[in-house]
This record gives structure tokens, C-alpha cells and sequence, in this order.
């Protein structure tokens, strides 16, 4: 089942205090970006972060599952409770880089 891009949209006001929010299409599912950087993989119409050292202790206790089949266990955002999942979100966003652009060939 694919995301419904109404609600990449609903993920991405829910986030709105997280920082500067946009969205891109990839492998058929979603990724959010916070301040240009990847934090939010929506697939199946369900959010997911990465689990870190720094975003266990604050995601205790959280829903967790696989986004896509071959992909690593992540944490699923309860996006009604987003105020929860604030604090993991922004320390996410602080361990993860900017992606590099890419290069184009010749």
C-alpha cells in the first residue's frame, strides 16, 4: 500500500514546530526533511525515525517497526501525539547531516 500524499501533508503540520519542513517522493514512499535534513521516512502511510543511541532514552516505550522489507527497525511516530515525539525528533535533527549533493555526470 502506498502513502497517500494527503497524509504526507498532515505528517508535515504536525511537524511544523520541529523546523523548516518539505517533503520528497522516493522509491515510491516519502521522506521528510526537517531544515534539509532526512528525519522522517513515511511509508504505508506511517511515520518512522531512525533509532539512535540519543533518541532511545527519549523514545522509550515507543511502537516500533520495519518501513520497507530489507530496511533496519525503526521507531513509529504517533503523528495525533507528535508533542511526545518533539524531543527525539530535535535530537535527530542534530545528529544527522546535511546530505551532500550529488554530483552530476557529463
Amino acid at each position: 500500500m502506498a502513502t497517500n500524499i494527503d497524509y504526507v501533508e498532515y505528517v508535515c503540520d504536525q511537524l511544523h514546530e520541529a523546523g523548516q519542513i518539505r517533503y520528497r517522493k522516493m522509491f515510491g514512499e516519502y521522506m521528510v526533511y526537517i531544515d534539509d535534513k532526512p528525519i522522517v521516512l513515511v511509508c504505508d502511510n506511517t511515520p518512522f525515525i531512525k533509532i539512535t543511541e540519543q533518541t532511545e532514552p527519549l523514545m522509550h516505550g515507543a511502537s516500533t517497526g520495519y518501513p520497507y522489507q530489507g530496511a533496519k527497525l525503526h521507531y513509529i511516530l504517533d503523528i495525533d501525539n507528535i508533542s511526545l515525539h518533539i524531543p527525539a525528533i530535535l535530537k535527530l535533527k542534530e545528529e544527522t547531516p546535511v546530505p551532500k549533493p550529488k554530483k552530476r555526470k557529463s
